[in-house]
């Protein structure tokens, strides 16, 4: 069976995430292990006992997501023969799927998500930006929401997460009255706990201190093909990765044509692979039809392992 792996991004971190995979799987221990010298902390002790609080930090809970993420990823790859037709990530997750294909290697990885999540907080002065998912709206009247409330500050689509759910991200006061006006329109609007308007213009100045970090890594040829969040398309070579991952910071993730991409070509089925189900959730709401599995514990590696998907 032709398969993509997905990986997913900040909001699926959640206390005691891979616990179960380093208590049981060599290869798990190692990963968190690896994490611990590459980062100087004990990400493990956050990931498996929080608090709940600093996992939350946008600096803390990105490269904790991305060891767990690699971790059931080897676990997967010790313990079953299955291999991906291509992959793809959900913002943060992009970047896990790069380790996946071996253009970027696990520790270099690890280092720059800390760094991605440390610039995109100081990008935006805490309770200056804002973040709010738009349901039961279409793209058009949420772009047209957007401009409707800006008032000259910063608001637009951040995530086309799937039909019906589109998160808005920019300046507080901008995202409340988008939100205000969604309500007025017919629509339901939720405000989101983050730190950061991600995938906004107001990222630029993070994009800009993180392209200097990526000058610094060595990027390799892509094992596997990656599609991107920003083109919505696959890497052409590694030469466009720093460009893209540098883009992805203020423009929208584009995952549901992200998806749709995948399907044409040819993937027959999705594992989504780390912490939670969002992504397997927002499959469901894409495309009723699609099967989906994910693995983050024993239980459900089990439950991949029997749906025989070679």
């Amino acid at each position: 069976m032709k398969l993509a792996f997905i990986f997913p991004g900040q909001g699926s971190q959640y206390v005691g995430m891979g616990k179960s995979l380093y208590d049981n799987f060599k290869v798990a221990k190692e990963t968190y292990e690896e994490a611990n010298e590459a980062l100087g902390l004990k990400i493990s002790d956050l990931c498996f006992s929080g608090p709940e609080g600093d996992l939350k930090l946008t600096y803390n809970t990105q490269p904790a997501i991305l060891t767990t993420s690699i971790a059931a990823l080897r676990v997967l790859s010790t313990e079953t023969p299955l291999k991906p037709l291509l992959l793809a990530g959900h913002s943060l997750g992009e970047y896990t799927a790069l380790v996946a294909s071996e253009v970027l290697t696990f520790c270099d990885a690890v280092r720059l998500v800390r760094a991605r999540g440390k610039y995109m907080d100081e990008a935006v002065p805490a309770g200056t930006g804002g973040m709010a998912a738009i349901l039961g709206m279409e793209k058009g009247k949420v772009e047209q929401l957007c401009k409707e409330a800006s008032k000259g500050e910063v608001v637009a689509p951040a995530n086309f997460n799937c039909p019906g759910q589109i998160v808005i991200s920019g300046h507080a006061g901008a995202v409340t009255r988008a939100m205000e006006l969604a309500k007025e329109w017919g629509a339901k609007a939720i405000l989101l706990s983050v730190s950061a308007p991600s995938h906004s213009s107001l990222m630029e100045p993070a994009g800009k201190r993180l392209s200097k970090e990526l000058e610094k890594i060595e990027v390799k040829d892509l094992k596997y093909p990656v599609i991107s969040n920003a083109d919505a398309d696959f890497y052409p070579s590694k030469d466009k990765v720093t460009d893209l991952l540098i883009r992805q910071l203020s423009h929208p993730v584009r995952w549901e044509e992200s998806v749709a991409k995948a399907v044409s070509d040819s993937t027959e089925a999705f594992i989504e692979i780390g912490p939670g189900k969002v992504l397997c959730g927002l499959l469901k709401r894409i495309n009723k039809e699609l099967k989906s599995f994910n693995v983050e514990d024993g239980d459900s590696l089990k439950a991949v392992q029997a749906a025989q998907l070679t």
